[in-house]
Formats: C-alpha cells, sequence, structure tokens
C-alpha cells in the first residue's frame, strides 16, 4: 500500500487546496489517518474544527454536518492552558470514500485567533479504466 502525506499548519477561518486531480483521472486516494494539533498547545486554551470537503468552501463554520456529502472528515480540537484539570480532547472522523479530484482543508477557532497544525495520511489507489470514469463522474456531480 502506497501512502502519500499531507501537513501544514492553518491561520483561523483559512482554507487549503490540496492538488489530487490527474489528467486521466487514473489514481484515487482514500484518507486513512488525520491528526490535528494547536499551533500553541501550551500558551492558550480553545477550541478548532478542521474540515475536509470535495468541494470549495464560500463560509466556514463550526458546524459539523454529516450530512453534508461534500464532506470527508472533519477533527476536533479543545485544549486548555490548565491540562491538569482540563486534557486536551481530539476527535476525528473520516469517511472512506475514494476521491480522484482536489480537496479542501478548512479551519476554524470559533473561540479566538488560534491556528492549528493538520497531518493526513491517504492510500493510494490505482484506478482502471472503468473506476476512473466512475470516482472521477462522482467527483464532479459533488462540485455541482
Amino acid at each position: 500500500m502506497t501512502v502519500k502525506s499531507f501537513r501544514g499548519k492553518m491561520a483561523t477561518d483559512t482554507q487549503t487546496k490540496i492538488r489530487l486531480s490527474t489528467v486521466k483521472g487514473k489514481v484515487g486516494y482514500r484518507i486513512t489517518k488525520l491528526d490535528v494539533i494547536s499551533a500553541a498547545p501550551a500558551t492558550s486554551g480553545h477550541e478548532s474544527v478542521l474540515k475536509v470537503y470535495t468541494t470549495e468552501q464560500t463560509t466556514n463554520t463550526a458546524t459539523i454536518d454529516f450530512d453534508d456529502g461534500d464532506l470527508l472528515a472533519c477533527a476536533f480540537y479543545a485544549g486548555n492552558t490548565a491540562s491538569n484539570q482540563y486534557p486536551v480532547n481530539i476527535v476525528v472522523v473520516f469517511d472512506n470514500a475514494t476521491i480522484n479530484q482536489d480537496i479542501f482543508v478548512t479551519h476554524l477557532d470559533p473561540t479566538g485567533n488560534n491556528s492549528l497544525n493538520y497531518y493526513m495520511e491517504m492510500e493510494v489507489i490505482n484506478l482502471d479504466e472503468m473506476a476512473a470514469e466512475y470516482t472521477t463522474l462522482k467527483n464532479i456531480r459533488s462540485n455541482s
């Protein structure tokens, strides 16, 4: 199994595009791991929501809606400076979908102005002609 990893630091209320698309769409990806940690875990208490979408987002919210067909993964991070009283919480959920188009990562800290680091691993899947066509059409329909 080939794994490709992505990582980055995101300021609050930002969006990052991860380029996955290829000319023929014969390479698919499936999220296998998603980790998050505050950019300054010992200096401030805050909550952050990181979400991964199949489509570019026009607004960024802290609401997590599993009925949203474009949502591939989400992570919730909660930390406090008094970690002996309020331990750090990280909750990560992701879909088992295969994608072959670009994805978009959003971050929002609704309680402040804190940055969040993320690390994501994706399994690389070689697609045959029919699977590539099906996955591309599914992703394009999702984007419209």
